[in-house]
Order: structure tokens, then sequence, then C-alpha cells
């Protein structure tokens, strides 16, 4: 079945070299008797000793800057080119030409209002319609916990997505007609996930819940993603929850009619799926059938649009439960990191570098440092847009001061950093858990990395997430080119603030 996928619309460096063939004799004494034979027999010698008085000394040395001035930039630049194209250079094992659409999807706050003309897209609820409409045969879910309907939460108008969603995927389960397999998070207290208990009763879906603390001591399942028919998917920030529908600002990708991509996030949740089985065990090796031939340095070309070729991954966490081939998450924000030419824009949640939820709290430097390394080793400018909002710890204004202060601390040393805050008004203040920019996403000068973890050092050492890193260096409009501009427009935003100002 072909999908069609509305689009948005919119409106030299120096070099010394010194001269050490020449001996020019500069008075009596100047040369051993050896060097005065050589120098003086034959015609040869002679006519070269001619070539070296010092009448032509100046000749010489005006050659000498002439080389020095015009080819050592020259050589220079082209060694330039060559360790950029060294450092983008990857394996492209294979090319998908089978018309990939792909898009970015949103969901933005009831009463969060950009200036007309600003950049938008499809918002994640059309997606979900969209894919659940367009499933034929089954349809597979990774989700940390349900609340679709607004008993689950809070008694809220704006709960109606959400329980359109779970009416919808509760009729087409029960139908038969197609098949629904959800992998979830162990419900908790917190987290009870009525909602797939509904659809077990009803039979409208196969659910498994993979229990993080008693396989690795703690963690959850936070990947957020959907594989229809192992041909579409959805993978981005948005929890099954009625809030990441209105009431939470939330980014991801929907791709339609591209099984070449929808068949490798789906290993990523059979790997899930088979962690849910009860006292399952993690394997010493994981089935071959769940491995990839597509990683950072094996990418895979995929032509979107009908219009530009992307090199594209997708990366997961924990490591554990990364099967072979498959990039850690974040070696895939290291690796677009160390890409990156000219800027570096990020918009997380949280981030803040150490553990969270570890029994003693940990300090978790691995992406922090990288960072730095950018903006003093390379000069790569950087942005950082984090979110603030009612539970964030104030903690983590410290460590962006620290990474902030760097800024300018040497010549070309670029580090920008604001806050995130969606507004709420009295009646939304009330929802609780609401009101906040969950994205996780990073974006360079010719890389976009969208994920569904938070910045902090317990989503890639024991919780499950996924990254989709999509390049591109052509200069054609593609999604990089889109998330680019999805950071501008908020970063330039009135919802962005600085803390020191």
């Amino acid at each position: 079945m072909k999908i069609k996928l509305p689009l948005h619309s919119r409106p030299a460096t120096d070099g010394e070299r010194k001269d050490t063939m020449q001996k020019v004799p500069t008075g009596e004494g100047s040369f051993n008797e050896q060097d005065d034979r050589d120098w003086q027999n034959g015609d040869e010698q002679r006519t070269w000793f001619k070539w070296c008085r010092p009448s032509f000394i100046p000749i010489s040395m005006i050659l000498l800057l002439i080389v020095m001035v015009v080819l050592l930039p020259l050589l220079d630049t082209n060694e330039k080119l060559a360790d950029q194209r060294r450092k983008t250079a990857r394996s492209r094992n294979d090319v998908c030409l089978e018309g990939c659409r792909i898009s970015i999807v949103e969901s933005i706050p009831e009463g969060l209002v950009y200036p007309k003309g600003s950049p938008s897209f499809m918002s994640t609820y059309d997606a979900w319609k969209l894919l659940i409409k367009s499933a034929q045969q089954k349809i597979e879910i990774g989700s940390f916990y349900w609340s679709l309907r607004r008993e689950d939460v809070y008694n809220h108008s704006s709960a109606w997505q959400g329980e359109d969603i779970f009416k919808t995927l509760l009729e087409t389960g029960a139908s038969g007609n197609v098949s629904i397999k959800i992998a979830q998070s162990m419900p908790t207290s917190a987290n009870p996930s009525v909602d797939t208990e509904i659809f077990t009763k009803r039979n409208a879906a196969d659910v498994r819940s993979v229990d993080f603390p008693r396989l690795f001591g703690g963690g959850v399942l936070h990947t957020k993603v959907w594989v229809i028919d192992r041909r579409h998917f959805y993978v981005g920030s948005a929890n099954m929850d009625w809030r990441s529908l209105t009431q939470v600002k939330e980014l991801g990708v929907l791709a339609v009619n591209c099984s070449c991509l929808a068949t490798d996030i789906a290993k990523i949740f059979d790997v899930y799926w088979d962690m849910g089985v009860p006292n399952a065990q993690l394997p010493d090796q994981w089935p071959a059938a769940y491995s990839t031939k597509y990683n950072a340095n094996n990418t895979l070309s995929v032509q979107f649009n009908d219009e530009y070729k992307v090199d594209t991954y997708l990366s997961s966490s924990p490591p554990p439960m990364s099967t072979r081939g498959r990039t850690h998450d974040v070696d895939a924000i290291l690796d677009v990191i160390e890409r990156a030419e000219k800027f570096i824009h990020i918009s997380v949640m949280d981030y803040i570098p150490l553990t969270l939820y570890t029994p003693k709290t940990q300090f978790w430097p691995i992406i922090d440092d990288a960072l730095r390394r950018a903006a003093i080793d390379r000069k790569i400018s950087i942005r950082l847009l984090i979110s603030l909002w009612a539970h964030s710890r104030s903690s983590e204004q410290r460590f962006l001061d620290s990474l902030q202060v760097i800024s300018n601390s040497l010549p070309g040393v670029s580090i920008d950093i604001k806050r995130f805050i969606v507004p709420a008004d009295d009646d939304q203040q009330k929802i609780p858990f609401a009101r906040v920019n969950h994205n996780k996403y990073m974006v360079t000068d010719n890389t976009a990395y969208i994920g569904t973890s938070n910045w902090s050092g317990d989503y890639f050492i024991d919780t499950a997430g996924i990254g989709l890193v999509m390049s591109s260096y052509e200069g054609n409009r593609t999604i990089v080119n889109d998330l680019q501009d999805v950071f501008e427009r908020d970063w330039n935003s009135d919802y962005a603030i600085r803390m020191d100002e």
C-alpha cells in the first residue's frame, strides 16, 4: 500500500620553510679542503658554482618567497579539504530507492503560538492516525507507559486526541484484521498502564512488559516507536500519553513507504519483544537475524521524498540490548558531534552530566567533554536549548553555566545556552507533568539526530532508547535543513530565555 505523506510548506594558513640546499661562500675558510676540490673540479661544478654566486642571491630569495606565498597556502587548503573528506567518509553498503517519504512531526502545546509564517509540520496526532489507518497486517509499538485516556491522568478537555488514538487502536485490534503487539516498560504504581490492560482484556493487542530492574538493576524502556507492516514508522519523543499530543512539546519523524528503514528499526522492537517474556535473560549473543549492516561507519543511503539522498542509520541503547553491528546511542551522538564542521545545535529536556537514578550519583561527562573539545579544539559554534519547567533540577543550571562560561575563553570559542519555557495558564498548571519542551534532538551543519532519550548518563547505560541519524552534505532542502529551521524558530522565539538576563 502506497501512502502519500503531505509535506509541510514554508515561506591560507602561513607556512615556514628553511632552505638547507645552498652553501654560499662568505669568505676565506668557508669550505674545507674536500669542499674546495669538489666545487672547483670540472665545468659542471664551475657552472653550478656561478649560479650560486652572491649576485644571484636576491633573485633566489624572490623566487623562494613566491613559492611560499603562492603554493604553500594552496597545499594547506588541499590538506584541509582532504582532512574533511577523511572526517566525513563513510561506507555505503546499500542505496534505498523505494520512494521513502519522511517528515518531521510535532506536538505544539495548546497556548504556545509562533509568529505567522514560522516553520510548521504535521502534528503527532495526525501522524499516529495516518499510521493506524495505513496498517494492513500488523502494528508494533515500543513504549514507556500508556495513559491516553483522561481518567488515566487528569480530567481535562484537551485529552480528546489521546482518547481518539486509544479508541482507534482498540477498534483496530479487536476487529481481528490487524494484529497489534506492544512492548512496554514494566508497569509501576506511578505508571500502571491501564490502557494496555484494557487492550489485553478485549483481545485487541498482545502486550509484553520488559522488567529493566531485574535485567539491569534499574532503567526503563524509554523508547517511543511505532512500526506498521514493517514498512512505515514513527520514532521520537512522544509517549503514549494524551498530554504528549496537546500539552507537551514533542518532536519526531514519520516515515512511510520505507521498508528499508522500517525493517531495521523493527529489529530493535524484536529485542524488546523477546525481553518481555517472563524471566527473560539477556543472551550472550543476539540472533544473527537481529544484526544490522547499518551503523555510524556503514550507512544506508536513502532517497527521501524523491528529492535527495541521506546517509542514514539507527542507534540504540543500552549496550547489552544493541545487537551486532548496531551503533550504541551515545556513540552515535559523539559521532555526530565529531563530524560537525560549523555548528552544533541541541534541544533536549534534560542535559546534565550525571547519573540521576543510580543509588549513588556519579559524574558522567562523556557528552559534555565532547562538546567542550568541539568548541575549543575545532572552534565549532555550539547552542543548547534546554527545557525549564517545574521538575527541572537546580543543579542542571550550574552544569550549564560551567559549560557556557568557557565561551570566549579563547578566540573563536562560542557556546550559547538558553532555557525553553512552555507557558501555562491557571487551568493548564493543574495538569500534572505537562507544559514542557520534551524534544530530544541535535542538528549540525550536516546531520540531524532525533532520539528518544534525555541527555544524562542513565539513559545510555541501562535504559532503552533509539536514535535516528541522517546526514547530508548536499545543498538541497533536506530533513537536516528542516530540523535546522525548527531549532532557529524555537531559539529566536519568546519562549527561549537566557538565565543571566
